[in-house]
Formats: C-alpha cells, structure tokens, sequence
C-alpha cells in the first residue's frame, strides 16, 4: 500500500544503521521534532552515503 506522506524530511546527518525501528523513530522526534506516525516520511543516510532507510 502506497501513501502519500503530507511532509518528507532528510535527515543530513549519518546514522547507524544497526538501530532498530525504535531508534530511528527517537531520532526522527528528538532531532527533527515530529510525531513520526502522523503521515511524515523521513529518509535517513549512512556514513558512506550508499544507502538510505525510510521511516
């Protein structure tokens, strides 16, 4: 099911990808401050810059 998210955030800085679902949840309120289950789509990178995880 796709879904149209109302705001699409980056997240610039690197993160490391062994968090869990959980730790990229807390980044997304903590650093960006937004309520990650109210339709928002972030995009975070790792260190190398060759991969991407959504949120």
């Amino acid at each position: 099911m796709f879904v149209e998210p109302d705001h699409i955030f980056l997240y610039r800085d690197p993160v490391d990808f062994r968090k869990s679902i959980d730790g990229l949840v807390a980044i997304i309120e903590n650093e960006i401050a937004r309520d990650a289950y109210s339709g928002v789509l972030s995009l975070s990178g790792n260190k190398t810059k060759d991969k991407l995880k959504l949120v």
